[in-house]
């Protein structure tokens, strides 16, 4: 039930909204709400200008892997696990674009989403 829950909000939060961060300077959200979860990822992290480019070169790059979605209806298990394979790669990728010291603040609010989505599931790195 967990499991259900992390991966509904999980979607939700890939739903529809633009990235926070564009105040930031210019970085999109992603076509399903995949704004709102970057957004929280990325909260405390200041980000130069190279960094913001490539992290929307992955983001896209990422939402075409995204499996479709009917709107209305939950996902079933194959799409929910092809979804959290997919977000995984692509917070590892985005990792990799930060520096050290913004890595550890991206880890912590990566742990602090899953906390408060339910569950743990495996570091993105």
């Amino acid at each position: 039930m967990k499991l259900i829950r992390m991966v509904a909000l999980a979607a939700a939060l890939l739903g529809g909204a633009t990235l926070s961060a564009h105040a930031q300077g210019g970085m999109r959200g992603g076509g399903r709400g995949g704004g709102r979860m970057m957004e929280r990822l990325l909260t405390g992290i200041q980000l130069s200008d190279a960094q913001k480019a490539s992290i929307d070169s992955i983001q896209s790059a990422y939402r075409s892997q995204m499996p479709p979605r009917t709107p209305g209806s939950p996902p079933d298990d194959a799409t929910r696990a092809k979804m959290r394979e997919v977000m995984q790669k692509e917070n590892a990728d985005i990792r990799k674009v930060l520096t050290p010291d913004q890595q550890k603040m991206f880890d912590k609010n990566l742990a602090d989403m899953r906390s408060r989505m339910g569950g743990g599931g495996p570091p993105s790195r």
